[in-house]
């Protein structure tokens, strides 16, 4: 690629985004395709969490052996509500993290021009029927835990000082990319709090995954794109194509820092 000013500088970079990988012993060998495919038409890799189908070292140690394997990039991901199911997230982190990728838990990275924020997020739902903190101690701990989640975002995206901002969640922060799931499990899915700051930051776009039965896009109320990408929703709604979502996102020169972060530059371009 070549920029419109005629240098040899990147103007985009393509991201490949894909969720829910849910990689157990038997995965060993099944990823090839995919993650050689993701190699071949992107840039880098961002993995939107439950990378491990029980959050076992072991199932974390195949899902390296695979991205050793198939895809030599640059690769940010953070992790789902599967990879905390054994109470081993600590030595699936440290693992994945040996490994070289960048695993985002409140934390920001820059890649190849692109910033990128992320947090496993928490559920806690949507608009008015967001959760709200009242009445029993059990259910002001966990909408405190989404209100955490949503801070450790905030204080990620305000870190990063790169025009194109990408926020990385495994729940879902707006309700449109969850619909077509059963109503009953909305609240479940993903919460509005995680909307806040993508909003406030101006995110040049959000990827999650988790709502395997959900929708592919959908728009915060500030109009930042959001991409649904887990990995059994693509195969469903995609069965001729690969199951990842690729976005074009623009480069420019890095924003001077201001007391809040600046606003992304640029649209983002999507496809599957």
């Amino acid at each position: 690629m070549v920029s419109h000013n005629g240098s040899n500088k990147p103007a985009s970079i393509r991201v490949a985004a894909v969720g829910d990988l849910h990689v157990k012993d038997a995965s060993r060998g099944l990823l090839q395709p995919l993650l050689q495919q993701i190699a071949h038409d992107a840039d880098v890799l961002v993995l939107c969490g439950d990378l491990t189908d029980h959050g076992q070292p072991e199932e974390a140690k195949v899902l390296v052996a695979e991205l050793a394997a198939g895809a030599k990039m640059p690769i940010v991901a953070v992790l789902g509500n599967h990879d905390y199911e054994s109470n081993k997230a600590g030595e699936v982190r440290q693992i994945l993290c040996d490994a070289g990728l960048h695993l985002l838990d409140g934390d920001a990275a820059e890649v190849k021009g692109v910033g990128f924020a992320g947090v496993k997020g928490f559920a806690g739902g949507f608009g008015r029927g967001t959760l709200s903190a009242f009445g029993e101690s059990a259910v002001k701990d966990f909408v405190t835990e989404a209100l955490n989640e949503a801070m450790k975002l905030e204080a990620a995206l305000l870190r990063l000082r790169t025009p194109s901002r990408i926020a990385v969640l495994h729940y879902a922060p707006i309700r449109g990319t969850v619909e077509n799931e059963p109503l009953e499990i909305f609240a479940f899915l993903g919460c509005s709090r995680l909307e806040e700051p993508i909003n406030r930051y101006q995110v040049t776009a959000c990827v999650h995954g988790h709502a395997h039965n959900g929708a592919p896009e959908g728009k915060t109320a500030a109009g930042v794109p959001v991409f649904n990408v887990a990995l059994p929703l693509m195969r469903k709604l995609f069965p001729d194509r690969p199951p990842f979502r690729i976005l074009e996102v623009p480069i420019a020169a890095p924003a001077i820092p201001e007391a809040q972060a600046p606003a992304a530059q640029g649209a983002v371009e999507s496809r599957v």
